[in-house]
């Protein structure tokens, strides 16, 4: 690695960390109802919500009203989302005269955005006009964020309560999480997008005569508001086919780093909102250590790995100083395309400014692992902290076991009730994942899309079920998605990894509110010290390593020793 690669993953590092402690405290205040700065603007707004949406404020909800209001909600916005893309050759905003788009590809759209994913097997630029864009597409962008982190914040309170039955109302933490964090942040961010370059406009394609003299076209359009909701929200659903490699999404080196900052900003946020709800702070930040242990891991492996290049091309007389810079934009490089990648993947978010089917084997598999390990490295919005609490669950069961004792989380009693359900939130994702890629790689219908042989197409199939699975959305590449196969098989899984596991989450929330906290005593394990980090980092990489390494050897690894070997795919 160059010195450079290393001072800006450091840096990087450093930026989110400055930005941990402000914005959880902030998002604390938030859903505690406490007075924040935001106030006289979002208060009258979220009252006229209410109004109009027949809300009572005051009433909470049980976490199976929380969990039925919050389907409901998805459910309405999917059926919609489908008709708008059905219809758009009949709505407004349409300069270009898109058609309809197809069944398949609207369901798969559909799931994708409601879901959190955003997988995109169609060019944005040529298939959604401007109105499913924005009244579609970026419209989930905010409220599938906002979903994410009113599940986090349900959970932490089933957590910080004592004997209680309710876990808050699903429709304040919606809107509060929308008009208090997601609009303001994005946009501030857009306006910072926009001085850069970023398009922002409602104009059709525009023809322009290349040097060559022959006709390019160049899609126009509202990119900068829905480019800072897809980071900020980790939704990662880009307005060009190209997605943040497109000089019209991500034009500078500032906007590269500012889009990878939105990323992980609320992710990295949660931690800290956590210790305080529960009256624990350090317990927040053990948890922001093991999240970032697993960061920096991924970062400096997958980093290493591109910098080192291809030993074949090294043979043929390219200097290991070059690197692999196969699919990168020249503008960002190695170290920044690097970066951006083990981001992305860390948080479940789909953005890409570069093509992770062109990384080495390891780097490639650093992304690959990243989401697999269940999108707990910051994560989605939300989604990373209910992922990482499963594990936190797991981990303290352990604990109590090597000790002799009835494990305990904060002082709560974790039962064989609770473990059972975060097991089965686990299990929930490794079935479709592994069951995915294994229906693509035995069928006519899932080999006859890919461009790759051998280890690298089993990777680029395991790649499209896990980033759907784990609502990630970045696409490994060398894939034809957009078949019928495809497009019906990860909607399926991109609908089931994220509202199927919700599930017995919630349960658990409804589980640990209704208990009593007991006072923690010389043998109760703490879960705010290096030991518990260690621990829990540890669980999460034996979890991962005993699901995911067989399919891992098969498809990466082995395509990293053969490719030493001299051997490509």
């Amino acid at each position: 690695m160059t010195l450079l690669a290393i001072l800006k993953i450091v840096g990087f590092f450093l930026l989110i960390l400055a930005v941990t402690k402000p914005l959880g405290l902030y998002m604390r205040r938030v859903f505690s109802g406490e007075k924040t700065f935001f106030d006289p603007i979002a208060r009258p707004l979220e009252r006229l919500i209410y109004r109009i949406g027949g809300v009572d404020q005051r009433k909470e909800h049980d976490w199976k009203q929380y969990t039925i209001a919050m389907l409901v909600f998805n459910v309405i916005g999917l059926l919609l989302l489908y008709a708008i893309q059905r219809l758009q050759h009949l709505l407004p905003l349409n300069p270009d005269k898109m058609g309809a788009v197809a069944p398949d590809l609207s369901w798969n759209t559909a799931v994708s955005f409601v879901a959190n994913t955003n997988w995109q097997a169609y060019a944005g630029e040529a298939t959604m006009s401007h109105f499913t864009q924005m009244v579609g597409l970026t419209f989930q962008n905010f409220v599938s964020a906002a979903t994410g982190i009113a599940l986090a914040i349900a959970l932490i309170r089933g957590i910080a309560r004592v004997s209680g039955k309710t876990i808050g109302n699903f429709w304040v933490d919606l809107v509060r999480s929308t008009l208090w964090i997601l609009l303001p942040i994005a946009m501030i961010s857009a306006i910072a997008l926009m001085s850069q370059g970023v398009v922002q406009n409602f104009r059709p394609t525009v023809e322009a005569t290349t040097i060559e003299g022959a006709t390019q076209k160049i899609a126009q359009g509202p990119v900068a508001s829905q480019e800072a909701i897809k980071e900020l929200g980790t939704n990662g659903g880009g307005f060009f086919n190209a997605n943040s490699a497109h000089p019209y999404e991500n034009p500078t080196p500032f906007t590269n780093l500012l889009e990878m900052f939105l990323i992980l900003a609320i992710g990295a946020g949660l931690c800290y909102t956590l210790g305080s709800m529960v009256g624990k702070t350090r317990h927040g930040w053990a948890v922001f250590a093991a999240m970032s242990l697993l960061f920096l891991a991924g970062a400096f492996i997958a980093s290493g790995a591109e910098q080192a290049g291809n030993p074949i091309h090294h043979r043929l007389g390219v200097a290991a100083s070059d690197g692999n810079m196969e699919g990168k934009e020249v503008r960002f490089g190695i170290g920044d395309s690097s970066l951006f990648a083990v981001v992305t993947t860390a948080a479940s978010c789909g953005a890409v400014n570069s093509m992770h089917d062109s990384f080495t084997p390891i780097g490639g598999s650093v992304t690959l692992l990243n989401i697999m390990l269940g999108e707990v490295i910051f994560g989605g919005v939300g989604a990373g902290m209910y992922g990482m609490i499963l594990f936190i669950i797991l981990a303290v069961f352990i604990a109590g076991l090597m000790v002799g004792r009835t494990p305990e989380y904060l002082g709560k009693k974790i039962e064989a009730h609770d473990v059972k359900l975060a097991m089965l939130a686990v299990l929930i994702l490794c079935f479709c994942i592994l069951m995915g890629s294994a229906a693509a790689a035995i069928s006519t219908a899932g080999t006859a899309a890919l461009n790759n042989a051998g280890p690298h197409g089993l990777s680029e199939m395991t790649y499209a079920f896990t980033s759907a699975t784990g609502n990630n959305g970045s696409a490994f590449a060398g894939l034809s998605a957009n078949t019928r196969f495809y497009n019906i098989g990860l909607g399926l899984a991109m609908f089931f990894g994220r509202f199927l596991m919700i599930i017995p989450l919630m349960a658990i929330a409804g589980s640990l509110v209704t208990k009593k906290k007991a006072i923690e005593g010389a043998g109760t394990f703490p879960v705010d010290g290096p030991l518990f980090t260690v621990l829990l980092v540890g669980v999460i990489l034996i979890v991962g390593a005993l699901t995911y390494f067989p399919v891992l050897s098969l498809g990466p690894y082995v395509e990293h020793f053969l490719m030493h070997a001299g051997k490509l795919f």
